[in-house]
């Protein structure tokens, strides 16, 4: 499943899971998304996810950013790339926060903003990436006490209002 992003096996699980609770239909477009991506057929995959996205498949959205980010299919543009990644990463997909933060942290489209990195970073090891977490660690000693300090305000207040 190389398309979707940095996925791990509990990510992995955790999609599986949510696939079967949402249905057939939701789960087949994302399939069907997959399943072209790995056949070479990024147009098709993008059609697939775009419908899994429009019924608000936070997964789908992640991997239509990464055809962006990766040129895959379409012409690449981290303009769209990073839009799509924030659609995901607001409603609260992990795989997203943490290429949010990865943008944000080489300032990929989006003006670099270290604390903004380890924000998102942040939000994404919090539901168990280690990469997240090992990133954000990194990012976070460069960063000055204050500035740690308002990002992990902005992380507690986003958990807070999502759970």
């Amino acid at each position: 499943m190389r398309g979707i992003g940095r996925i791990t096996t509990r990510a992995l699980g955790a999609v599986l899971i949510a696939l079967a609770v949402a249905g057939p239909a939701f789960a087949d477009d994302l399939g069907d998304g997959v399943e072209a991506f790995d056949g070479g057929d990024y147009a098709e995959a993008l059609a697939a996810w775009t419908r899994a996205s429009d019924a608000g498949n936070t997964r789908a959205m992640s991997a239509i950013a990464n055809l962006y980010r990766q040129g895959l299919g379409v012409r690449a543009d981290p303009a769209r790339a990073t839009a799509w990644y924030r659609r995901a990463a607001e409603r609260g997909d992990a795989v997203a926060q943490l290429n949010l933060g990865d943008m944000y942290a080489g300032g990929t489209s989006v003006p670099r903003d270290l604390v903004a990195a380890y924000v998102w970073l942040g939000l994404a090891a919090g539901q168990g990436h280690a990469w997240a977490a090992e990133r954000r660690d990194e990012i976070g000693r460069a960063l000055t006490t204050d500035d740690r300090a308002r990002a992990e305000v902005r992380i507690r207040a986003w958990r807070a209002k999502t759970d």
